[in-house]
């Protein structure tokens, strides 16, 4: 994300009050953009496929990183994700705080308490809300919206809103023409995008509030 944020910065002349401005914003957010970087490469070297543009918060990732993937300008916030099986995430993800992905667990019905896993697929334009739980063998369709504090236990449609213990699928529908990129909303981000970064914000306000 640095090298992105570097080469696509906003510009102004130099030493305006613009460019003192955007400088100034530039290093406060300079030590959260070096952190997302280093956790993506310690990720990445460890074999986990991370795409362009990822934001990654501090987060609880664990198992055979190998079969993990996030797909371009997704956001992860600071989640548990346990990968024992192939764990999926798309392009333009959100997943906020507390949230909790798992690959595995164990039957319930056998009386050795054996342990089964399997892979949880997650489309691109998922919005996964604060706290909520997604369990082995899921999918969760393009553009889908997992309530806070829902959890997962079978597939979620395409656009579908799904809240509650376990997740239902409520009446309506998420808007289909979703075109927004998550990071955008971050702080970090505006500070080195700047007008571009407020452009994209107005569209993604705009398509919550039709999506509403």
């Amino acid at each position: 994300m640095l090298t992105s944020l570097w080469r696509h910065r906003e510009q102004h002349v130099f030493l305006s009050s613009e460019w003192a401005r955007a400088w100034a914003k530039r290093l406060w957010s300079f030590p959260a953009v070096l952190s997302c970087e280093v956790r993506t490469l310690n990720l990445r070297r460890r074999g986990a496929h991370i795409g362009l543009d990822v934001f990654l918060s501090p987060a609880n990732i664990a198992g055979t990183l190998s079969k993990f993937s996030v797909g371009d300008e997704s956001f992860v916030g600071r989640v548990m994700i346990q990968v024992h099986d192939q764990v999926t995430i798309g392009r333009r993800v959100c997943i906020n705080d507390g949230a909790t992905i798992l690959s595995a667990s164990h039957r319930v019905d056998d009386p050795a308490w054996s342990s089964f896993s399997k892979p949880v697929i997650i489309e691109d334009y998922v919005w996964i809300a604060v706290g909520a739980m997604v369990l082995p063998g899921v999918r969760i369709g393009r553009g889908a919206v997992i309530g806070a504090g829902a959890v997962v236990t079978r597939d979620i449609p395409p656009f579908a809103v799904a809240t509650g213990n376990p997740a239902r699928v409520k009446e309506g529908r998420r808007i289909r023409s979703l075109d927004y990129s998550p990071v955008t909303s971050l702080a970090s981000y505006r500070a080195w995008r700047g007008i571009e970064a407020r452009a994209s914000e107005s569209v993604n306000a705009l398509a919550a509030e039709m999506d509403s």
